[in-house]
């Protein structure tokens, strides 16, 4: 069942579901972040891993060298065409155990051609979320930090699964900062 905005609200208050918390959707001037009517808002923080092609054969999620990202910090972020950035949220989520989250990218990006990826946020997963974002389009493409990025949608399960994110130690479990892949 997709949880509604009062159990969202609930679940921050209760919970730390989403900090910092934003309880309506900010959107004068700005893209839209913030609770919903069934989800959140997410915003992008001001750090980014830019990626920077070189002359590599492949990319090796096995053995991703860091030297293919450069650190960026701005508000406003440009991702050249046909490239990818990595990115990371400005709230930190705490998942419950029979809850699971879909991130979803907004539309006013997806209309310029720019994809929003963050894989499902597992029960018991807690950390700022990764957020890798491709530019499809043939221009430069802004991103701006502070707003509106991907909305999370809350799923609650029938029952809370066996063994979660936590208990088995997932390598991306409290991440701080944003995390390039890895294998353990």
């Amino acid at each position: 069942m997709v949880k509604s905005d009062k159990w969202i609200r609930k679940m921050a208050r209760e919970f730390g579901l989403i900090e910092p918390f934003n309880e309506k959707l900010i959107s004068k001037g700005r893209i839209s972040y913030g609770l919903s009517s069934y989800g959140y808002d997410i915003r992008l923080d001001n750090r980014f891993k830019m990626f920077i092609p070189q002359n590599e054969e492949s990319l090796d999620p096995k053995k991703i060298k860091h030297s293919l990202f450069r650190d960026v910090v701005a508000q406003v972020c440009l991702i050249p065409p046909h490239s990818f950035l990595l990115a990371r949220s400005m709230e930190y989520i705490r998942i419950p155990r029979n809850i699971l989250g879909l991130c979803v990218g907004k539309s006013t990006y997806t209309r310029c051609g720019i994809i929003v990826n963050v894989t499902p946020l597992e029960p018991m997963w807690e950390g700022y979320l990764t957020i890798e974002i491709s530019n499809n389009s043939s221009l430069p493409a802004k991103l701006y930090a502070g707003e509106g990025i991907a909305q999370i949608i809350f799923l609650e399960a029938n029952e809370p699964c066996e063994v979660s994110y936590a208990d088995r130690e997932g390598k991306y479990h409290q991440q701080k900062e944003i995390t390039i892949a890895k294998v353990k």
